[in-house]
């Protein structure tokens, strides 16, 4: 079966590793050009885009931001920061209404540093926090700096002490640190819960689909690839019009760019990259303005010759 570029919109199941994800769709589409455009933990469910073919090349063009509905357990401190850890300490919660609890969670709103798990994937002097985590060794992490877009109380379980939060924010927040840093400012401890991840990359989970419903249609499995260009609509566009700039396109070569004549959207930024295709809307690659906004150079060339 001849691959078609593009992403696939995984639903993946808990204990599934991202990794697990890929070695999968690389054996049902017969091909190794498969990446995952970022990681997410085996005990959290939902939304993981993966890459096909050139598309991997795109990865880092997308949105960045995610969106994930959680349940939070106070009273409990785990060495993971989540429910399947080893309980380091528990503690009381306080039985606060839910207006004075969405007051606390102001405190996790917009621009915040975080620490992040023990247990993560970040690296400490070359090599991963969880290996060294594992192997019981002390070390500290330093704060990160991550933006919390939209986080809304959906429910308040006073009684078991469950909180359940909505959230939207950028690439490289630990969920799993809200819910730690959350219980310490309730004066209690606190850990994750369950999680879920409803849209990443500019995708959703209503165009979702599980690996296992693939695999009931491997013939027609090609239907499920979103097409590159269609993951790129909140990226400018330029159309190249006539042979002499696509072939300086496909070249490697600065192509003369009007600003004003450039069908910019409210949010252009002259820094950011923009989309470039044909006038048959065929996708060709990524190109930045130069520091005069006068020639476009390419950044990513498919095709290149």
């Amino acid at each position: 079966m001849e691959t078609k570029d593009g992403f696939l919109v995984i639903n993946k199941d808990k204990g599934c590793t991202s990794h697990d994800c890929v070695k999968q769709i690389r054996k049902l589409l017969n091909t190794k050009k498969v990446g995952h455009t970022g990681t997410l933990d085996p005990e959290v469910i939902g939304t993981l885009p993966i890459a096909i073919g050139s598309a991997t090349r795109f990865i880092q063009y997308l949105p960045q931001g995610k969106t994930y509905i959680g349940q939070i357990k106070l009273g409990i401190r785990t060495n993971t920061d989540d429910i399947h850890g080893e309980i380091i300490n528990q503690k009381s919660w306080p039985k606060i209404s839910d207006e004075k609890l969405d007051k606390y969670l102001n405190r996790f709103r917009g621009i915040i540093k975080q620490i992040p798990p023990k247990v993560s994937s970040v690296h400490v002097n070359g090599e991963r926090a969880y290996k060294k985590s594992f192997r019981n060794e002390v070390f500290e992490l330093a704060p990160r700096e991550v933006k919390i877009d939209e986080l809304t109380l959906m429910k308040w379980d006073q009684i078991n002490g469950i909180i359940e939060i909505k959230i939207n924010c950028s690439s490289g927040t630990y969920i799993r640190a809200i819910a730690r840093d959350l219980g310490e400012i309730l004066n209690s401890e606190g850990c994750l819960l369950q999680l879920k991840r409803t849209s990443a990359c500019g995708f959703d989970e209503q165009n979702s689909i599980k690996i296992s419903d693939m695999e009931k249609e491997t013939r027609n499995i090609k239907k499920f690839i979103i097409p590159t260009i269609s993951a790129l609509n909140h990226i400018p566009t330029l159309i190249l019009r006539n042979v002499e700039e696509i072939n300086f396109w496909q070249t490697g070569r600065a192509i003369q760019f009007d600003i004003d004549s450039f069908n910019k959207n409210k949010h252009f930024d002259c820094k950011k990259p923009i989309k470039v295709v044909d006038r048959d809307k065929t996708l060709l690659g990524i190109g930045f303005l130069n520091e005069n906004q006068t020639n476009i150079n390419p950044k990513l060339v498919l095709n290149a010759k």
